[in-house]
């Protein structure tokens, strides 16, 4: 699984994984920090430009930063990726001293065992998404 800074030509697979329009994913991919996990498939030629890799993305998170927390704003994927993937707002957040935290709907039992596996606990309800109740999470790395 390789992990990368996510491009708008990720919108359409994003958009699958999120089930969010491709516009609404290429806005955020420019407006929050955006990060992909993927599987490269066959051998990978360091001569042939990346484009031409074929590549299959297993997740995406997107993040920002205000009021000295990180906030996982979206993401999604196969539980390992969700996982590894949980990883990198923890990164940025130790290196800049804050706290993570991240929603999970109560339903969402894959990324609820993401977010644990993860590190994250549990902190109480948060607010109602999509008319489904949320569970909070956080983390102090």
């Amino acid at each position: 699984m390789h992990v990368r800074d996510a491009v708008e030509a990720d919108a359409e697979a994003i958009a699958a994984l999120a089930d969010a329009p491709a516009d609404v994913v290429r806005n955020l991919v420019h407006d929050r920090s955006v990060r992909v996990a993927e599987r490269q498939q066959g051998n990978r030629d360091p001569n042939v430009d990346t484009e031409s890799d074929d590549t299959d993305l297993l997740g995406f998170v997107s993040f920002d930063a205000h009021d000295q927390t990180v906030h996982v704003t979206q993401f999604g994927g196969t539980e390992a990726a969700c996982e590894r993937l949980l990883a990198e707002p923890v990164r940025f957040a130790a290196s800049e001293n804050m706290d993570v935290e991240v929603l999970v709907e109560t339903e969402a039992t894959d990324k609820k065992a993401a977010v644990e596996a993860a590190g994250f606990q549990t902190a109480g309800t948060g607010p109602m998404f999509r008319g489904s109740r949320t569970i909070r999470y956080r983390q102090r790395p």
